[in-house]
């Protein structure tokens, strides 16, 4: 039986729907889906400490590595390369697995998306796309895939390396964040959500999961 997560709401988003988280030393930054900013916050007290307008669509993830801040701007199925400064995009690149998500495939109009939760590891680039159901490792010089894997669930959002390497993997559809394995994938723990918080981005902060909820503006903690 998968143990069940403990909520503790923080602080609530300044902007209207927090859809991507990065944990930095120096503050919590989020993408916001429907404003189009970018933030970064304080750890303690949630206070604005930089904020940027974006070019991205619509965008469910964010990291920082490389020098430079990255944002999957979702809507346009794009990958944008941003300056960590000021917020303006450097270079866009299409997302791998973009396509239609699966609980659409039957509605009159379904549309194709794509990224969501995005981490940067030792110079490489990870994707969580949920269309696909994937989770993709892009060298981003080349921009090349260079491993993937089937994420679990209907609907793969937020991403996170803890200290030990392994990948934490949210799945706003069944409300669990799972535990994997990097080099291809395998389950090896899965923790429920309890509802009706759902965890759209994620990130690890001192071996501690934190998420957003981009309905409720909610962010916090996970424990278990």
């Amino acid at each position: 039986m998968a143990t069940e997560a403990t909520i503790e709401v923080k602080f609530q988003s300044p902007g209207p729907q927090p859809n991507g988280l990065q944990a930095t030393d120096d503050g919590l930054w989020y993408i916001d889906q429907r404003d189009h900013k970018v933030y970064k916050l304080d750890w303690n007290t949630g206070e604005t400490l930089f904020e940027a307008q974006t070019s991205t669509d619509r965008s469910s993830g964010i990291t920082v590595g490389g020098g430079y801040m990255w944002i999957a701007s979702t809507y346009n199925c794009q990958i944008h390369k941003l300056n960590e400064n000021s917020g303006e995009t450097i270079a866009v690149y299409d997302t791998p697995g973009k396509g239609v998500v699966a609980f659409r495939d039957a509605t009159t109009d379904p549309r194709v998306t794509g990224g969501h939760g995005l981490e940067w590891l030792d110079g490489m680039l990870w994707i969580a796309v949920p269309p696909s159901q994937m989770v993709y490792v892009v060298e981003p010089e080349a921009w090349k895939v260079i491993n993937s894997f089937r994420a679990p669930g209907l609907r793969v959002h937020g991403i996170a390396f803890d200290a030990d390497g392994m990948l934490w993997t949210a799945d706003t559809a069944a409300g669990t964040v799972s535990l994997l394995d990097p080099k291809d994938g395998r389950v090896l723990d899965v923790v429920r959500v309890p509802g009706p918080t759902e965890v759209h981005g994620m990130t690890i902060k001192d071996d501690v999961l934190w998420f957003a909820d981009a309905q409720t503006r909610d962010i916090g903690t996970l424990t278990f």
